[in-house]
């Protein structure tokens, strides 16, 4: 038993009815260049949550005029990335000629496939000016029949994106079914995501899917008698009658879905096979990705070492 798991055993030894609660996971500080992001996922306890391989929350970053998010051209493999703001705008573009700004409340998913490279920077207009960033961006991993699909990029406007009133709270359903409600963005597994924003003393019954984490983006809630503070995952079995309850005025975000299987990352690539992100690791050195048209001055090199 890792001192994790020993923690919430002796925590749920002190407080009846902690059985929803699997894991309760503290994310790691990562330095992107400028600013830093909480990283949920992967670590050292949990790899994934049913298809989803990566989580990391943004910000909140102030930036004075002239400073900002700017992440060069950089590629991936065999996974879907999907970017969510609360706050800010970024530009993508990517290598089959997107561009698209992303505003808060619209989900960008970039389908990488065989092969993509993006750039996430922030348009002038908003970089010139004291601005803030605040967001989550994941990846899913593809199920194997799927992963060197055609590399394609769909972008989903907030009006497009289903919101539901829930017993007072405000639920946006990103991706999958919750609630009645069913987002059109493209699947490619059974997949959950969602975001509730809840007022103090607002509960909220969770949908159910195989595999859940719940995390808190602000505020605080209580799972049955454990209290779950802000910047906190918590990792729920297969309890399907979980509902939370908003110590504070609390927004967290929902994700889950089926195992579609282990993958293997290093870097920017996620795979199903290892010889693939060795392939991958050596396309990018030798500079054989396609590049972005708009965007082809600059790039990230893969890394001589990896924190």
């Amino acid at each position: 038993m890792s001192n994790l798991q020993q923690a919430v055993a002796e925590q749920c030894d002190l407080v009846a009815g902690c059985g929803a609660i699997q894991q309760l996971i503290h994310p790691k500080d990562k330095d992107l260049g400028g600013f830093f992001v909480r990283r949920t996922l992967p670590n050292q306890v949990i790899r994934r949550i049913g298809p989803w391989v990566f989580f990391d929350h943004m910000g909140p970053a102030t930036f004075a005029a002239g400073e900002g998010m700017d992440v060069r051209p950089h590629p991936h493999i065999n996974i879907a990335t999907v970017t969510y703001l609360f706050e800010g705008e970024i530009l993508h573009q990517d290598s089959i000629g997107s561009k698209q700004v992303i505003r808060p409340g619209d989900l960008n998913l970039m389908v990488t496939g065989s092969g993509m490279v993006h750039s996430e920077r922030e348009p002038p207009e908003i970089k010139n000016r004291p601005h803030t960033v605040h967001g989550l961006q994941l990846w899913l991993a593809l199920p194997e029949k799927d992963e060197e699909t055609e590399p394609a990029f769909y972008h989903y406007s907030a009006d497009a994106l289903p919101r539901v009133d829930v017993n007072g709270a405000s639920v946006s359903v990103m991706m999958g079914t919750a609630y009645g409600a069913v987002s059109p963005v493209q699947t490619f597994s059974p997949t959950l995501y969602i975001e509730a924003r809840l007022k103090a003393g607002q509960a909220l019954a969770l949908p159910t899917a195989a595999q859940r984490g719940l995390y808190v983006v602000e505020g605080e809630i209580s799972l049955r008698d454990t209290r779950v503070p802000r910047h906190t995952m918590v990792i729920l079995n297969d309890d399907e009658n979980v509902v939370i309850k908003a110590e504070s005025d609390t927004q967290i975000a929902l994700i889950g879905g089926d195992d579609i299987g282990s993958r293997y990352m290093d870097w920017n690539f996620v795979s199903s096979r290892k010889e693939r992100i060795e392939a991958a690791k050596t396309q990018w050195q030798e500079r054989r990705f396609p590049i972005i048209k708009n965007d082809a001055d600059e790039y990230i090199p893969y890394p001589t070492s990896q924190g």
